[in-house]
């Protein structure tokens, strides 16, 4: 957790955790500046941009699971694998803020809103709000939980196609999952102005009362 980036530490007791996860091959800083943009947003919480738990294969950042060989068949059994370390991750910083999941909000990138999502099928969930941007899920989900999840994507991604996002929403609308979908239309793999716009509404609407 050494490169984990702290941004923000309330000066009183923090209110809100707000926690960010990169994607495969890059880092914390790399999403410096949307933690930057939400920690202006939310003066009360405690934000911070987490680092994956190993060294990438791709030669360059860090990874949450293997991305060598990925395939539809292995994907599942990989991010199961690290989903155990992912949920001990924030629950550290759950127990440095004083926060419980309730006051919890995860925001992922690609390989990271990947594992953000995969959170949401435990029978404890350790977040009260997914955003997920430009990710999906391994397979699609079958517990109506409780979390609610922002579902974030390019039209033009050709990472991770925009169609994961949507086969998402139509799984949680028919769990009953209270969710949302903001598809950018022409962005890419990546986070521009808009898609910080609909992330910094999504985390607004979480903490609302």
């Amino acid at each position: 957790m050494n490169d984990t980036l702290l941004i923000q530490q309330p000066a009183t007791a923090a209110q809100r955790l707000i926690l960010l996860f990169h994607g495969v091959g890059a880092n914390a800083r790399d999403l410096l500046p949307l933690g930057q943009a939400i920690a202006q947003a939310h003066a009360g919480a405690m934000v911070l941009s987490v680092a994956a738990a190993e060294p990438s294969d791709l030669g360059r950042g860090r990874q949450w699971f293997s991305v060598q060989g990925i395939s539809e068949e292995n994907r599942l059994a990989r991010i199961a694998a690290a989903l155990p370390g992912f949920v001990a991750t924030v629950r550290h910083w759950q127990e440095v803020a004083g926060l419980a999941a309730e006051h919890t909000s995860l925001v992922g990138f690609s390989q990271g809103a990947i594992m953000s999502l995969a959170a949401t099928q435990l029978a404890d969930p350790p977040a009260a709000q997914i955003l997920s941007i430009a990710g999906r899920f391994a397979t699609p989900p079958t517990l109506a939980s409780a979390v609610r999840v922002h579902l974030v994507h390019g039209t033009a991604d050709p990472v991770i196609p925009a169609q994961q996002s949507q086969v998402a929403a139509s799984a949680l609308q028919q769990l009953g999952v209270t969710h949302s979908l903001d598809l950018i239309p022409g962005l890419g793999h990546g986070i521009d102005e808009r898609a910080l716009a609909c992330v910094l509404q999504r985390l607004a609407e979480g903490a609302a009362p």
